[in-house]
């Protein structure tokens, strides 16, 4: 029988910190652009009309992990989370079942130190105040992770103005319109995607946009001739041109594989990052399965020195 380590939402959180999230994050990414990680597509199974299921599986550092996530976004309404699931932990060296993780929590941490990597690698170096657009889960951390790089103060924008002063309570910041956080120098966008935040005349010379909400087809948070305005990056392109920002550019024509980088280029220095510091930047993030294996690696090795101690389920 099998023993797995259990890592409940409230341990994830206090394992690790944004810190260390966005430095674990950063790392994964230059693994799997130096081919040292493995990230297989990932599969959704749609649940019409009420959401999907997603299955990313990745391998790295001697762990395998598969995440089942799912995307409900009427949810609320019922009182339960968009994103529920867990993340199965394996040895990638027998196959032996090692954890169980908890979804919501490390979604979280790695959506937001994303956010963050990228803000670092480009935005123009003296870039500091932060605008988000949505103060959700995925909002609140990803603005936690940027002010953990020491950006801000901010701007929060959301619909729901208690969310938005919450957050801003939280961290110093304020209160806004989404024209307040659009005049910002790093723009975080973390919304449903349901219709486009971010229009061409939103664009100002040298701003630098996370666009964090469009995670599957259908959805964008700018519209397609904004992101052809701007020097286009991601976090991966085939997960990206089907089903994340540059979606609805890459389908009208509007931008093309030549013109994108991913993330992981600018982390090893293959590619050189934003141009000129009035230039505006763009990064499609659609989540990837490495950033969760970045994350459960750093919970396995928490838990093997000590740090924290995670329960135990017998199968």
């Amino acid at each position: 029988m099998a023993e797995l380590l259990v890592f409940p939402q409230d341990l994830v959180l206090q394992a690790i910190d944004p810190a260390e999230a966005i430095e674990r994050v950063r790392d994964g990414f230059v693994e799997y652009a130096g081919n040292e990680w493995q990230m297989p597509p990932k599969v959704y199974l749609d649940a019409s009309p009420n959401g999907d299921f997603r299955a990313m599986p990745a391998k790295g550092a001697g762990i395998a992990i598969l995440k089942w996530v799912t995307s409900f976004p009427r949810n609320p309404e019922a009182g339960l989370p968009v994103v529920m699931g867990m993340i199965c932990v394996s040895s990638a060296a027998d196959g032996e079942p090692l954890a169980l993780v908890d979804v919501r929590a490390v979604t979280a941490l790695r959506t937001g130190a994303v956010a963050a990597v990228a803000a670092q690698e480009l935005a123009r170096e003296d870039a500091r105040t932060v605008g988000m657009i949505g103060c959700g889960l995925h909002g609140t951390w990803a603005a936690r992770c940027l002010a953990a790089a020491e950006y801000g103060p901010g701007v929060c924008f959301d619909p729901d103005p208690e969310a938005a002063g919450e957050l801003a309570g939280e961290l110093g910041w304020e209160a806004g319109t989404r024209e307040d956080a659009l005049a910002c120098d790093v723009v975080t966008s973390v919304t449903p995607g349901n219709e486009p935040v971010v229009r061409v005349g939103d664009l100002r010379p040298g701003m630098h946009l996370n666009m964090l909400g469009a995670d599957g087809p259908g959805k964008a948070e700018a519209e397609p001739e904004a992101v052809a305005r701007c020097e286009v990056f991601c976090d991966e392109w085939a997960q990206a041109s089907h089903g994340g920002e540059l979606t609805g550019a890459v389908e009208a024509g509007l931008v093309t594989r030549d013109q994108v980088a991913e993330l992981g280029a600018v982390l090893t220095g293959s590619h050189p990052g934003r141009s000129a510091p009035d230039g505006v930047t763009l990064f499609d993030s659609t989540g990837l399965a490495i950033q969760d294996l970045a994350l459960c690696l750093a919970l396995i090795e928490s838990h093997r020195a000590g740090r924290v101690r995670a329960d135990s389920v017998r199968l």
